[in-house]
């Protein structure tokens, strides 16, 4: 199996889980002389089949993601954290150009000449240059590790 394909039952799998817990809540109780639509044991019983095919795809994936090397990117773990780490600074340096560009306030500027004037306190142009650096790395990468995912075989 590759390491797409697993990601991909992973991801089925967790959607499972809460399809389950949401059927488990709505027939864990029922009127006296009535009978839920569905057995909630029986229900428990396949969240507990799928959650060890979870634990075991997520330790696998984990073990896959530590081993495989991508070069320059060091492993598939190495470039993961690497995403995780630019989107949150493309976050914070669209919202910092936002917020010194005024983007959301009324009144950015003044109306009488008696009024206060407000200031960006941050240069915005650089600040929404480096986010598109941020963007256009995190899209470099994210084609490395998608490309990973579909090269590599899952390990045992």
């Amino acid at each position: 199996m590759k390491l797409g394909e697993a990601l991909a039952n992973r991801a089925e799998a967790t959607r499972r889980v809460e399809q389950l817990r949401a059927r488990i809540v709505a027939n864990a109780r029922h009127q006296e002389g009535e009978t839920p639509a569905e057995d909630p044991a029986v229900l428990l019983a396949e969240v507990t089949e799928t959650l060890t095919t979870l634990e075991s795809l997520i330790r696998r994936i984990n073990r896959t993601n530590a081993a495989v090397d991508m070069g320059a990117d060091g492993t598939l773990t190495d470039a993961l954290a690497r995403r995780d780490t630019l989107r949150l600074r493309h976050s914070v340096l669209t919202s910092a150009a936002d917020a010194a560009a005024g983007s959301g306030e009324r009144g950015y500027g003044r109306q009488l000449r008696s009024e206060l004037m407000v200031l960006p306190a941050l240069p915005v142009a650089e600040l929404r240059a480096g986010a598109d650096d941020a963007a256009r790395e995190i899209r470099e990468i994210d084609v490395r590790i998608q490309r990973t995912n579909w090269e590599a075989d899952l390990l045992d």
